[in-house]
């Protein structure tokens, strides 16, 4: 017979994260007495999870800090779900982590501070133009590492492009000369974005006189297609490439954690006050539905009144 709930659980799972998971569902099964439906349900809430996690280079729960739990709350936003399924996958994820602190398998409980999200729609964080530039700023130089790290910046900024999106970019997929790039989306499906001249500059002196050097490197005969690689000339991993991203934000002084859904973010953000149609955002960002692309038009609907707030002199 199948344990509760773990029959749910991706085959593809790190066991790191699988005996984590399937400890969790033991104890809701044994210890808590819970109804088949609803291990299944927290069952299919950690699956949710437990692949994101995955699809992000994680594969032990020591590797998972709050920046990364906030991050996938802003992960669930961006997949359309309703608020209260939204809400209670956050509840799912802060109620295992405590179970896994509590049971010593994990060092921390990264999501003790991360709050579920209201009622309601939930404004996404997005950054400043100065903040962007200043984060763009830190990869400005001639080492190889700052050569990679500015070429992906400019690309998931002039995007907006999921981190996993940027790491599966092959070189084939970019086009410097018409400023476009083919990315696969969820469940595969293609599209094309168009990129400005800051990224067509970063990108040309990464493939130029970066990229060859560490395709070099690789030890098979043929090296990888990626347009991002490593020092070891394969495929930059999304763990390595959020890592970039991360860094970028310490070294620019953010008081905010970024992550590249911030990036996400403040490309569709900056779109939308900048008169774009939610529609073209939406064909950008690879959004099936427009009504999740409306979630920008309350960012910048809130901007607008945080303007007016202070600036008119009757506004108060």
């Amino acid at each position: 017979m199948a344990r509760h709930g773990a029959e749910l659980l991706p085959e593809e799972l790190p066991e790191g994260l699988r005996r984590g998971f399937e400890s969790y569902l033991n104890s809701l099964r044994f210890e808590r007495g819970l109804s088949r439906n609803s291990i299944d349900a927290y069952a299919r809430d950690l699956a949710r999870y437990g692949t994101w996690l995955h699809d992000e280079g994680i594969g032990r729960l020591g590797e998972v800090d709050r920046g990364r739990v906030e991050d996938y709350g802003l992960h669930l936003l961006d997949t359309g779900l309703a608020p209260r399924t939204r809400a209670r996958a956050l509840v799912a994820v802060r109620r295992f982590h405590t179970f896994a602190f509590a049971e010593n398998l994990a060092p921390t409980d990264p999501a003790s501070e991360v709050s579920p999200p209201q009622e309601g729609l939930r404004l996404p964080k997005a950054l400043s133009l100065e903040e962007i530039e200043a984060m763009l700023a830190t990869a400005a130089g001639e080492e190889p590492a700052q050569i990679r790290a500015a070429a992906l910046l400019e690309l998931l900024y002039a995007t907006g492009a999921r981190i996993s999106e940027a790491v599966g970019v092959d070189l084939d997929d970019l086009d410097l000369d018409s400023g476009l790039v083919r990315v696969y989306g969820k469940g595969g499906k293609e599209r094309i974005v168009p990129f400005g001249s800051h990224a067509a500059r970063a990108l040309g002196s990464w493939v130029s006189r970066v990229r060859p050097t560490m395709a070099a490197k690789a030890k098979t005969s043929s090296p990888a297609g990626a347009l991002f690689l490593n020092a070891r000339g394969t495929r930059l991993s999304r763990q390595s490439a959020w890592q970039i991203v991360k860094t970028a934000g310490e070294h620019a002084g953010l008081e905010v954690e970024v992550s590249p859904h911030t990036f996400r973010h403040s490309f569709a953000t900056h779109l939308l006050e900048g008169g774009a149609d939610i529609r073209v955002v939406q064909e950008l960002l690879g959004h099936a539905s427009v009504t999740t692309t409306q979630i920008y038009t309350k960012v910048t609907e809130e901007t607008l009144r945080e303007v007016y707030a202070t600036s008119h002199p009757r506004a108060r």
